[in-house]
């Protein structure tokens, strides 16, 4: 009759078979899904959609590329439907869905797309639709070279070859630099904070990027997402700053500064290149794709004590920098990098979605040793108005945890609200949420119903899911731990299931 079937393979539902051939992967996702597509086409049925359902955007982003590349083999050429499943609410929800969603069609992978969120559904489809209309004009944007000295080379577990990128887009593997100062090598990726355009730079400045000053206390106090570095731009810095934090001027006017403790350079390449005097612990250089083609034939002991900082104008930014990486890999350079982008005349939304898709998807490929936004809207106007930094910081702390490359909060993975859910899952989840929001690095799974519950949150530590009216099933992975609690005593059963296990701290009180 002309009916379609869409074919979603479930990261946390996989069968035993596959589990035992491929394990928990995004390969067995994809060989999951191509079984059933044989049985349909040895019945001569083609009307079919194909999705990889996961929350974890490194294994979703995966198996979508895997995909395309075993349909490839097969002569297959199926549609596909993204969807990052269960992304959760709020700024977190959204940050997560341009992510895992952004960085395929970046790429140009996708057909129809889905945004997931615990809300209320009408607040899904303005998400989906910014995400998609982006790329209405993209086909418009600047040249982006070739990859010289392309050659094939054989991918493990793939049975054709690819050109030579210098990583392997099926599976994340962090890009190996050198350490400079805290930045590369082991560290997480560095975030970097822009003052640079404020008229003045006071201690109350700091509060939006992470740094509260105890007046009782005469101290400085860290959130979980402080900053790394403050570019001040020509700004001069008349107080004491944080311990932890660093500096970042430009070059001309770093070398006017008498005191340089914890205060790094930033140059052009030329100015680098001229200047006799430099930080003897690190310099941040700013390069464009035409000035990494020049570098990568700059020996290496000239860029010691460095970090580039990749910056772009161009529409199509991500391959852009991608570009620039792989010209880094293949030349052999270890110099670590820090991502920038400068968003101009976007809402705050768009910002927050823009740059999640750019940036995020460079983190899903293990490129990126930092991040540094900046954000100016109404800048058609006279009066150019800052984003907010406590926005643009968030965000890029918010990129980081939904790439997995830097946690720094508690994760919840939340179900949007459909006809079997059990419970108030947006009450439900804020409750939970106002309980556990400070337990950094801990991920809790909220599913409404037991039919796709425990599949979909295998990747949390632990699990709240409705079974019954009133009655709610407690997870610890996907093992159940105690069923049908009463719904009233469900949150702090959770808490006391989270105590039991070790993950549980109590939440600090700070006086200001």
């Amino acid at each position: 009759y002309g009916t379609a079937m869409r074919i979603g393979t479930n990261h946390g539902s996989l069968s035993d078979r596959i589990l035992s051939h491929y394990g928990d992967t995004p390969l067995g996702m994809v060989e999951s899904a191509l079984e059933f597509l044989r049985i349909c086409e040895d019945n001569n049925y083609y009307n079919i959609v194909l999705s990889m359902k996961a929350s974890n955007t490194q294994v979703m982003v995966q198996a979508y590329r895997l995909l395309i590349q075993k349909m490839q083999e097969a002569k297959m050429n199926y549609p596909l439907h993204l969807g990052v499943t269960e992304a959760g609410e709020g700024e977190d929800g959204r940050i997560k869905s341009a992510v895992g969603i952004g960085a395929l069609l970046e790429d140009g992978i996708g057909d129809t797309v889905r945004v997931s969120l615990t809300e209320e559904p009408e607040f899904e489809i303005p998400v989906a639709k910014a995400l998609v209309e982006r790329y209405a004009q993209r086909s418009i944007h600047s040249p982006i070279p070739k990859v010289e000295n392309q050659k094939s080379e054989e991918i493990v577990n793939q049975q054709s070859s690819i050109v030579n990128l210098g990583y392997n887009p099926y599976q994340y593997e962090r890009r190996k630099t050198i350490e400079v100062l805290n930045i590369g090598d082991h560290n997480v990726p560095r975030v970097v904070a822009d003052f640079s355009e404020k008229q003045s730079i006071t201690p109350a400045s700091f509060f939006a990027v992470g740094y509260n000053y105890s007046i009782p206390l005469d101290k400085w106090n860290l959130t979980d997402q402080a900053c790394d570095y403050i570019f001040v731009g020509n700004n001069k810095i008349n107080f004491e700053t944080p311990g932890t934090l660093g500096l970042i001027y430009n070059s001309k006017t770093w070398k006017t500064l008498e005191n340089k403790i914890r205060c790094y350079p930033l140059f052009t390449v030329s100015e680098y290149f001229s200047s006799d005097k430099k930080s003897e612990e690190l310099n941040f250089i700013s390069v464009t794709i035409d000035d990494i083609l020049q570098l990568s034939n700059i020996p290496l002991f000239q860029l010691s004590n460095v970090a580039l900082v990749f910056e772009t104008t161009n529409e199509h930014g991500m391959a852009e920098q991608r570009r620039m990486f792989i010209e880094l890999m293949q030349k052999n350079i270890s110099v670590p990098v820090i991502i920038k982008r400068n968003y101009i005349d976007l809402s705050e939304k768009n910002f927050q979605l823009h740059s999640s898709t750019d940036i995020g998807t460079l983190f899903l490929d293990g490129f990126g040793d930092g991040i540094w936004l900046s954000a100016c809207v109404n800048a058609s106007t006279n009066k150019k108005q800052n984003s907010s930094s406590k926005n643009t910081n968030a965000t890029a702390f918010g990129i980081l945890q939904a790439t997995r490359t830097r946690i720094s909060k508690t994760e919840y993975i939340s179900c949007p609200s459909c006809g079997r859910t059990l419970f108030d899952l947006q009450e439900t989840t804020a409750k939970i949420r106002k309980r556990t929001d400070h337990l950094k690095g801990v991920k809790i799974g909220i599913m409404g119903c037991i039919v796709n519950g425990p599949g979909e949150m295998a990747d949390a530590d632990y699990g709240y899911v409705g079974t019954g009216v009133g009655k709610i099933t407690l997870y610890k992975g996907k093992e159940v731990v105690e069923r049908n609690i009463n719904s009233e005593h469900a949150v702090d059963a959770l808490i006391e299931l989270i105590k039991k296990y070790g993950d549980w701290v109590e939440k600090e009180t700070v006086n200001y």
